[in-house]
């Protein structure tokens, strides 16, 4: 774990630079590869730029709002560049609506959008891996295997590494292997495709790095809320990826 990263007298949050860092190598990425979705690159880094912007407002004022004892005493804390004093969630949900709204009101054509955001999203996915790996979030359950790692006092698995490990090989799988739309040929595939697989994959993913997770938020019945939520995503991801297939099937 490295939580803080001291360079000389600047003391800097690792998780949170890793976050950023993935970001801005996620969205460097979507935008080369825009084209090749047919999508505009400048129209995804100003979407992307706005539900980033946007995402971190709400996330501050939704913790605000959440906790405003805490900001009475020191209203400071309000410009603190802590993201501990961020709801992701609520950061989440209004980033989403804030790319909603400048999506439309650009005309942006929804599935070619999505399809150019998927290298971002996969990026960013590794980069939450590393942040967690930082951090010591998100870490696993006790285990004897040999290649456990003393955290928190117990040898544990290595779920930040499986998480990493994972999100890696889903970015690998989402690319766009050459010119025109990914997995397909130019104007031969209907938009969409890369976006569902890409949350299909991740929602296998959250199932199998569940099972290995020691700090999981469980309902009454031991179920764990990631798997169910998992369960829902990967459900609808191969439907959409089924109507995408039959879309095709009848324009090829």
């Amino acid at each position: 774990m490295l939580p803080i990263l001291q360079i000389g007298p600047f003391a800097m949050q690792t998780p949170g630079l890793a976050l950023l860092l993935g970001i801005w190598l996620g969205l460097t990425l979507a935008e080369r590869l825009a084209p090749r979705f047919e999508a505009n690159a400048n129209e995804i880094y100003n979407l992307t730029f706005t539900a980033l912007i946007a995402g971190i407002i709400g996330a501050r004022l939704s913790y605000v709002l959440q906790y405003p004892d805490a900001f009475i005493n020191s209203p400071l804390s309000l410009i603190s560049l802590n993201p501990a004093l961020l709801d992701p969630i609520g950061g989440a949900v209004i980033g989403a609506f804030a790319a909603l709204i400048y999506g439309n009101r650009k005309k942006l054509p929804l599935w070619p959008t999505l399809d150019a955001l998927t290298p971002l999203l996969a990026v960013a996915a590794i980069a939450v891996g590393i942040s967690h790996i930082a951090s010591g979030d998100a870490f696993g359950m006790q285990t004897d295997l040999p290649w456990g790692i003393e955290l928190w006092g117990l040898k544990r698995h290595p779920s930040q590494i499986y998480e990493v490990i994972l999100a890696s090989f889903i970015l690998g799988a989402i690319l766009p292997k050459k010119e025109g739309r990914a997995l397909g040929k130019r104007g031969s595939m209907v938009g969409g495709r890369s976006f569902w697989l890409f949350l299909s994959l991740s929602a296998g993913a959250r199932l199998f790095l569940e099972g290995f997770r020691g700090d999981s938020l469980t309902l009454a019945n031991g179920m764990r809320i990631a798997q169910v939520i998992a369960w829902v995503v990967l459900t609808v991801s191969l439907w959409m990826l089924h109507k995408r297939q039959n879309v095709e099937d009848r324009t090829s």
